[in-house]
């Protein structure tokens, strides 16, 4: 027997319609429209706040300098080293319900707070260099937190199908935040601080809306417990499980390729762009341009690619994308190939390789999809910042110029595309064998995992 939907509004004419359109544009079953839109909306409301600041963010990284940006980004490292033991003492006490809200509602203070800095005009520089280790810290654990709950709450299979339009929510908010932000700067930092916050609660209450409506209901008793196990568990398990190495692999190559052409980023537009407010528009028009992008590129293409040709697609997109922006920048550094060349990559991240990364995680054990998940998206990924950073600063002291670094890329690029598919291979190998909701147990490999004691079987 097959587990009974989630409930669904009753059918009429009022739903007949959308219900329509909702499907030329994502394969969505019966049972799945609600929680779908749940994580349409979710995403939205988060990376809406998120790209409100962003743009400030990009520009004040800026303030004292790019020879300034490594130690943000080591700094960025040291904070989240800092915070995942205490997200691990969350999930051990609460559910995932309860510590969403508790992380969620602590962000959303702090934007208020360096709202009131900003708008006091307290220590300019060092609250800015403040502000973007913070929100570098911010966007990882929530963005983090909001696939973990839908690789809870979706199969690998209705991933592949619906996970593209469910990211397309996302760029609609980072399409509509850098546009809020445009027209209402002339209010203040307080107001956009103040509104992204209001947009961070919205996010929290279509979590909860996500988490009533998904499919899965009968293992909704399961999912009100809270986790357990210790603060450490999720490094322990990347150390264990070969597949979650891998994935901490893709992850550092991505964050390696990802920081050095952000530093080359910083170094042409400081010396293209004197002053903040130039820079600032100069990174909301890219932001808009990646968003554009996308969102197209979600609607029309990802389903259909993961549909037909499997994780494998995605995964391999993003080191070709990335060796493509090493060649353009190292053969024309200009400010209009920078913004063009990073601009496809990161749409060809968002649209396509970050939909198919999170499949990925739908067939681990639900511990996994947020302890392990977390390390790995909040640590690994900013460890891989910091340590590229210093490599970007040591290689630009030693006199290698960036096309040196783009021909130096090469190897770890066909590297990169071999463990995509390894990886892709390994979770159709997974998600076969039935063990979607189950979990990989430490040192399970492909075989089936075993069930703890009060785990039961989907129905």
């Amino acid at each position: 027997m097959h587990a009974m939907p989630a409930a669904q509004p009753p059918d009429s004419q009022a739903y007949a319609m959308p219900l329509r359109l909702l499907r030329r544009l994502v394969e969505v079953r019966p049972g799945e429209a609600a929680a779908l839109l749940a994580g349409f909306a979710y995403f939205f409301c988060l990376l809406c706040g998120y790209y409100l600041l962003r743009p400030l963010r990009d520009a004040l990284g800026l303030a004292g300098g790019p020879g300034q940006l490594q130690w943000l980004f080591t700094a960025t490292f040291i904070v989240m080293l800092l915070l995942v033991p205490v997200f691990g003492l969350l999930t051990q006490r609460w559910p995932p319900r309860r510590f969403v809200a508790v992380i969620y509602r602590f962000f959303a203070l702090n934007m208020l707070v360096f709202g009131a800095l900003f708008a006091l005009g307290v220590q300019e520089l060092a609250v800015a260099r403040v502000f973007f280790v913070w929100i570098s810290v911010y966007n990882l654990f929530v963005v983090s937190i909001f696939w973990s709950v839908l690789a809870e709450h979706f199969s690998s299979e209705q991933g592949r199908r619906l996970f593209g339009f469910i990211a397309a929510g996302g760029t609609a908010g980072a399409l509509l935040g850098p546009a809020l932000a445009a027209l209402l700067s002339g209010m203040g930092v307080a107001w956009l601080a103040v509104l992204a916050a209001l947009l961070l609660e919205l996010a929290l209450q279509c979590c909860r809306w996500l988490q009533r409506m998904a499919p899965g209901s009968g293992q909704a008793m399961r999912r009100r417990q809270p986790l357990g196990g210790d603060v450490l568990a999720g490094a322990r398990l990347i150390v264990r499980e070969p597949y979650l190495r891998g994935i901490v692999a893709y992850l550092l190559l991505h964050s390696f390729a990802s920081t050095f052409l952000y530093f080359e980023q910083g170094r042409i537009v400081a010396a293209s762009l004197a002053d903040t407010a130039a820079r600032t528009r100069l990174f909301a028009s890219a932001d808009l341009a990646v968003s554009c992008l996308s969102l197209l590129l979600q609607v029309a293409v990802t389903g259909r690619l993961l549909r037909r040709f499997g994780v494998m697609a995605g995964l391999l997109l993003l080191p070709a994308a990335g060796m493509a922006a090493f060649a353009a920048i190292a053969f024309w550094p200009t400010l209009v190939v920078l913004v063009a060349a990073q601009s496809l990559r990161r749409a060809v991240d968002y649209a396509l390789s970050r939909p198919a990364r999170e499949v990925l995680f739908t067939v681990l054990s639900r511990e996994a999809k947020y302890k392990a998940k977390s390390v790995i998206e909040t640590v690994v990924y900013r460890g891989g910042d910091a340590l590229s950073g210093w490599l970007a600063a040591m290689a630009a002291s030693a006199g290698v110029g960036f096309g040196g670094v783009a021909l130096l890329w090469l190897a770890p690029s066909a590297g990169w595309a071999t463990l995509s598919a390894w990886l892709a291979r390994r979770q159709e190998r997974l998600a076969a064998a039935g063990i979607e909701q189950a979990g990989i147990e430490p040192g399970a490999a492909i075989a089936p995992a075993i069930r703890s004691p009060d785990e039961k079987p989907t129905a």
